[in-house]
């Protein structure tokens, strides 16, 4: 593990080196989550009711930052979708590989 920073206790955060600088990622998603979501029968009131995710799941979808393994799999489950039809891959320029 790497710990990059400390909290205001000191403990250490760690953030995994996928995650740093954040928007520079280029992996995606190819479609609108919550629409997909929404179109399966799962609005924003029913996951919190359930709570299939968690509030900070929910905001990092909204800003279109890339979810946690566990995360992308109950995505995967609920959408009937592959990871690779969630997400997509670009390239730094943000064009797609070729």
């Amino acid at each position: 593990m790497c710990y990059n920073e400390y909290n205001e206790r000191g403990t250490p955060i760690f953030e995994p080196s996928f995650r740093k600088g954040g928007d520079d990622m280029p992996v995606k998603y190819k479609i609108d989550v919550l629409a997909a979501l929404k179109a399966a029968g799962y609005n924003t009131n029913r996951i919190r009711k359930e709570k299939t995710f968690n509030e900070g799941t929910l905001q990092n979808i909204r800003e279109g930052k890339i979810v946690n393994g566990s995360n992308l799999s109950k995505l995967c489950e609920l959408l009937q979708l592959q990871p690779g039809d969630i997400l997509e891959y670009t390239s730094e320029t943000g064009n797609n590989p070729t």
